[in-house]
């Protein structure tokens, strides 16, 4: 059982690789503002219940194994699954619902989610079931590191869905929180919410998925970004794309 969670964990950590560099130096994943850009052969599925499926193993999966380990688990194990759980209630049963408009999502772009989900799910939920090692020297810090991400995505993804408070299915300059400072402000706070989580489980697939996270969202936070300045011409000229004051 270990050996297949460390083989998938460092599949992760390659997987993530490739996706930066495709990303980076091959084409904007079609889905969002993008999804234009996908084959017209392709099928388009209802970005909302895309969302919804593809999002729920990893809230299903790794709240079985906490039910049913419960009695067992350390204290730790049991910390770590619930911030990964709280997560995915917001990704799985609250964000997709909030999603205005009738966006898209291409097929493809759906099944490789969910199959990623599914196996993100089950690496995370089995492994911290029963193996963590406690970051005891760091509690604090990542806690507030974890917390302080997750409100960011939140109130970012908030921000957004604002900007189509009217109905109107245009995009605008988003404004308020840290997209005073950068475009992927939802991106930031998410990696940095799951780098909180690696470090306080200093687990491989944790490390894996924070890792896979950022090599996914850091590219897209950069075409935002590009997409912004193409597009609006008063668009900030101070504003970063991903880490405030950096880059």
């Amino acid at each position: 059982m270990d050996t297949m969670i460390e083989m998938l964990s460092y599949s992760m950590l390659v997987s993530g690789i490739i996706v930066f560099l495709i990303l980076t130096f091959g084409f904007e994943a079609p889905y969002g503002r993008y999804f234009q850009k996908s084959h017209p052969s392709i099928p388009l599925i209802s970005a909302k219940w895309a969302w919804f499926i593809q999002e729920i193993p990893s809230l299903c999966i790794p709240l079985h194994y906490l039910i049913t380990g419960f009695i067992d688990l350390p204290l730790i194990n049991t910390f770590i699954l619930i911030l990964f759980i709280l997560h995915y209630i917001n990704r799985a049963l609250i964000y997709p619902f909030l999603i205005k408009g009738d966006t898209k999502t291409p097929l493809h772009i759906f099944l490789l989610s969910l199959l990623f989900c599914i196996v993100n799910g089950y690496v995370q939920g089995i492994w911290h079931s029963y193996n963590a090692v406690y970051n005891k020297s760091l509690k604090d810090i990542v806690f507030c590191l974890f917390g302080s991400g997750m409100m960011i995505n939140i109130t970012s993804d908030s921000i957004l869905r604002n900007l189509r408070k009217d109905g109107k299915s245009g995009y605008k300059i988003p404004y308020g929180g840290l997209f005073k400072y950068i475009s992927g402000a939802n991106f930031f706070g998410e990696c940095v919410e799951w780098t909180g989580y690696a470090l306080l489980a200093h687990t491989l697939p944790a490390f894996a998925f924070a890792f896979f996270t950022l090599c996914n969202l850091a590219p897209r936070a950069y075409h935002h970004h590009r997409w912004y300045q193409e597009k609006f011409d008063n668009y900030p000229q101070d504003r970063k794309a991903f880490i405030p004051f950096v880059i």
